[in-house]
């Protein structure tokens, strides 16, 4: 069977979602105004939906039939990745050891920028060891967006 898309609106942008009756391949957010789909394939509903619950602060787990391609040694750093609870992060340094070689850190932050499935393997929660928010393939203003989104202590905008 062949893979369906579809793309919804997100407070970050347009999110293309990508998958079939074997689970979701891929959840990005894009840079350019792609048109919504008007119709939701049926094999993507679902995921739709956990994402605006999402959005909404009405979930913190996503439990989604997931099917990302990628290396072994990438599937592992995706996996170690869903690992991290909602509202708190990481380092790359952490995760590293927590693979078991924290020698590793430049494999294991190459293979967290090649996350396919934004968001629902939360790759936004590795942050630097000295706090930064460093480098994020959706761009850093989205990495603080979903940060202060799940964050526990909700920052009061001044003006």
């Amino acid at each position: 069977m062949e893979q369906e898309t579809c793309y919804i609106n997100s407070p970050l942008g347009i999110t293309k979602i990508v998958g079939d009756q074997d689970g979701i391949a891929s959840v990005s957010v894009l840079n350019n105004n792609e048109k919504v789909s008007d119709i939701i394939p049926e094999v993507l509903e679902d995921c739709v939906l956990q994402l605006k619950e999402y959005f909404q602060g009405e979930r913190e787990i996503f439990s989604l039939k997931l099917n990302p391609k990628g290396t072994i040694f990438q599937e592992r750093v995706w996996a170690a990745l869903q690992t991290i609870p909602y509202g708190k992060t990481t380092s790359y340094l952490q995760l590293s050891r927590q693979l078991g070689d924290e020698k590793a850190i430049r494999a294991v932050a190459n293979a967290n920028g090649k996350n396919p499935l934004w968001i629902i393997v939360p790759c936004h929660r590795v942050i630097g060891s000295d706090g930064s928010l460093t480098g994020y393939a959706g761009g850093l203003h989205r990495k603080q967006w979903l940060l202060e989104h799940e964050s526990p202590y909700k920052q009061q905008r001044l003006f």
